[in-house]
């Protein structure tokens, strides 16, 4: 068995129970916008790219109770049972620390191109059909309502505001429809702006049927 499966094995392992939207499916979705992406850029290590895309949320602060201990079982794990070398698994980890959304809101992370396209990777999964139902099951998750005029979408996200409670809109407002202007690589752009329009569309169709607004935004 090749590295690569091993790692896809150990993502598969740790998403199993996840019900938020960032399960295996998300993971493989990940995996096959980077492959997508990595096309352009044939002088890009591969096999970096493929690893971190398999393993980005391994152990994401939102999923996990202790980053740190699940980060160094899978260090263990990538060296003992995969067979990697430290020289491998430091760019690997070095991109799952600096790639989210989170790091990036108030100082932007500087990312190799390997580690770009992952993020755009991990973005595209947030945008378009499945970015809606994501949004959707994420807000479920975390018991937050689908919407409420009550709740003005925060005009700018913080480091310290990004977990606190809003609603599934919101989200829409706050992050996603932002996300295009995100994007590394003229492919990924491409794919968000295409994705974005979709989710405006569903948006407007959602307030139509609700006989309501939409929120005015900055």
């Amino acid at each position: 068995m090749d590295a690569l499966t091993q790692i896809a094995q150990l993502a598969k392992q740790q998403s199993a129970h996840d019900h938020s939207g960032h399960d295996f499916q998300h993971i493989r979705r990940v995996v096959a916008n980077a492959q997508q992406l990595l096309a352009a850029y044939p002088q890009v290590d591969a096999f970096t790219v493929l690893a971190t895309a398999y393993l980005h949320d391994y152990y994401d602060e939102k999923l996990v109770a202790d980053p740190a201990a699940v980060k160094a079982a899978l260090s263990e794990k990538l060296q003992h049972t995969v067979g990697l070398k430290v020289a491998q698994i430091q760019p690997i980890f070095f991109v799952i620390d600096h790639m989210s959304f989170a790091k990036n809101i108030d100082n932007h992370q500087s990312l190799d191109l390997a580690g770009k396209i992952v993020q755009d990777a991990d973005r595209l999964d947030a945008l378009g059909a499945v970015g809606i139902f994501r949004a959707i099951r994420y807000g479920a998750t975390h018991n937050n309502p689908d919407y409420d005029p009550a709740i003005l979408p925060r005009q700018e996200l913080t480091a310290a505001n990004y977990r606190q409670p809003s609603t599934v809109v919101n989200h829409f407002y706050e992050k996603l429809f932002k996300l295009a202007e995100t994007m590394n690589t003229p492919a990924a752009q491409q794919i968000a702006r295409q994705r974005t329009v979709f989710m405006h569309q569903f948006l407007a169709e959602y307030f139509h049927e609700i006989g309501a607004q939409p929120p005015v935004t900055g």
